[in-house]
């Protein structure tokens, strides 16, 4: 196992960490978890090097953090950091706060978290939690020892992290979705940088894309990029070499969902290290990157000079959720987030053709049947 420097503390942790929100499970309820099998798999990864396990309140509505604590039992605590979060949606007054990091040491059989995370962080949760004085409170629970590290977990938009990462001077670590094809997504690339420079380790989670970019038989172009390479690698061990490539990142997360995919992770984190791509090895990821991205319907490169719409349109917004859901042959996900990311008044079907985001783009799209090409597609009771 490779292990890094996490940011300014002085913590050495592995390259891979266990993230416990994809155990196996019993059926296809998420809620039963597959106990015998999930605890041989975290036991058998730390007994391997691993020694970050990462959990939250919840994971698997709730069951993942008691059964991390039964993993964690038999010596197993001792030998790992142990990360979970507080649950931002539940979060109302300080005592909440300390009500919840309670349960969850009790859930995790343990008397202190050493990286204790406050969860999917956007601005309204930020707002509230500078409203109730968050950092008073961890501060006193950092004193009596039951918080080690405090940091968070982010699910917004770059402008947003920038405000969080100074908005406290304390962080000691952050959590952001990175992969190759998310370089500008959210925190980014940007943010990986920008956290790094204050000091602060950083953990990746979907390094995989949610599993979008691990399948063994990408699409034809993508595995053709692939296939200039003499490396005999998958696409999942070319996605987390290319993380690991990377001195900013701290440590990749990984779910993992049986002892199969377990072990192969294991053992790319073994062969893992800072500047070991090739100049030909990040060329092939550069082209497989660009290959992906032509199977966007939509050629937006989010530089927003089609906004404000007069009429509300939220353009860009519409035209990622489009490009990602075809992308990743995901229209059912696509459709959720149309649904749920944009308000009514500002999805596809309330461009009026005034037209002035058409001579505002500079690709030349041809913004207003891309439109309606989006909202059919996403659209079930318009596409049926």
């Amino acid at each position: 196992m490779e292990y890094r420097s996490f940011g300014s503390t002085n913590c050495q942790v592995s390259a891979l960490g266990f993230g416990c929100m994809r155990l196996p499970t019993l059926g296809d309820d998420n809620g039963k978890i597959d106990e015998p099998q999930a605890i041989n798999m975290i036991r058998a990864a730390i007994d391997q090097g691993v020694n970050y396990i990462d959990t939250a309140w919840g994971y698997h509505r709730e069951q993942s953090e008691p059964l991390v604590g039964k993993a964690l039992s038999d010596g197993y605590r001792e030998k790992v950091h142990l990360a979970t979060k507080l649950p931002s949606w539940l979060i109302h007054s300080q005592g909440d706060m300390k009500h919840y990091l309670s349960v969850q040491l009790e859930r995790l059989q343990t008397d202190h978290i050493d990286f204790y995370l406050l969860h999917t962080l956007n601005a309204r949760y930020w707002q509230n939690y500078v409203d109730l004085r968050v950092f008073d409170w961890a501060e006193k629970e950092m004193a009596s020892g039951r918080i080690r590290h405090l940091g968070f977990s982010f699910h917004d938009e770059y402008p947003v992290f920038e405000r969080i990462l100074n908005g406290y001077d304390h962080w000691d670590f952050c959590q952001i979705q990175y992969n190759y094809m998310d370089v500008a997504y959210q925190a980014g690339e940007r943010g990986l940088r920008a956290a790094a420079e204050k000091g602060l380790g950083v953990v990746v989670m979907e390094p995989l894309r949610g599993g979008s970019l691990a399948s063994p038989t990408p699409p034809p172009p993508v595995a053709k990029a692939f296939s200039q390479s003499q490396r005999d690698w998958t696409p999942v061990e070319w996605a987390l070499q290319w993380l690991w490539n990377q001195p900013e990142v701290s440590l990749v997360l990984s779910g993992m969902s049986n002892p199969i995919q377990t072990q192969q992770n294991i053992t790319s984190a073994g062969r893992s290290g800072v500047g070991k791509l090739t100049a030909d090895d990040l060329a092939v990821m550069a082209n497989v990157q660009e290959a992906w991205n032509g199977l966007a319907p939509v050629p937006c490169t989010h530089c927003e000079y089609c906004m404000p719409c007069p009429h509300g349109v939220q353009i860009p917004e519409v035209f990622r959720i489009y490009n990602t859901a075809a992308i990743y042959d995901n229209r059912a996900r696509g459709r959720d987030d149309y649904k749920n990311a944009i308000s009514d008044d500002g999805k596809a079907d309330c461009c009026v053709e005034c037209g002035e985001c058409e001579a505002l783009c500079p690709q030349h799209i041809e913004i207003i049947q891309k439109l309606k090409d989006a909202h059919v597609y996403l659209s079930p009771e318009v596409s049926g």
